[in-house]
């Protein structure tokens, strides 16, 4: 039923248990597992932008890396990507143009006053993309 499931992370504690099952559904469909790290760095200064963003990029490299040794593990096909932009926009994007047949994802990966102010990226993603979404409760 899936051949291509999109995992996107942003290492939050908490997230183990929707890591968990995107691995458990990939192994189940015998699908690739697609794991994103969206780097989300802005500042006004160039310098400290790229100097911010590289250190962020370098996180998320050991993010996706994690994941994927766990997928290899357990014989998923995993390809991994890090991209610099907005969370939402971006899981979305590359939802779309890798043909991803579902996205799992936990409820949140940030503090709740965060999340109240500038919503939910799981929230955003499910109102402006069209592939399906599957919601993990994060761990408690």
């Amino acid at each position: 039923m899936y051949d291509a499931i999109l995992f996107p992370t942003d290492g939050s504690e908490g997230s183990e248990r929707a890591r968990e099952h995107a691995l458990a559904l990939a192994a189940d469909q015998h699908a690739t597992l697609h794991v994103l790290n969206v780097v989300e760095a802005t500042a006004p200064g160039a310098s400290l932008h790229e100097l911010v963003a590289d250190n962020l990029r370098e996180l998320g490299e050991g993010i996706v890396s994690e994941v994927a040794e766990m997928g290899t593990d357990r014989g998923i096909d995993v390809e991994t990507t890090v991209v610099e932009g907005d969370p939402a926009r971006t899981i979305v994007a590359y939802a779309e143009s890798n043909d991803i047949d579902v996205i799992v994802m936990p409820t949140h990966g940030r503090p709740e006053l965060t999340k109240a102010i500038v919503g939910s990226v799981t929230d955003k993603v499910i109102r402006t993309g069209d592939v399906p979404v599957t919601v993990v409760k994060l761990a408690e």
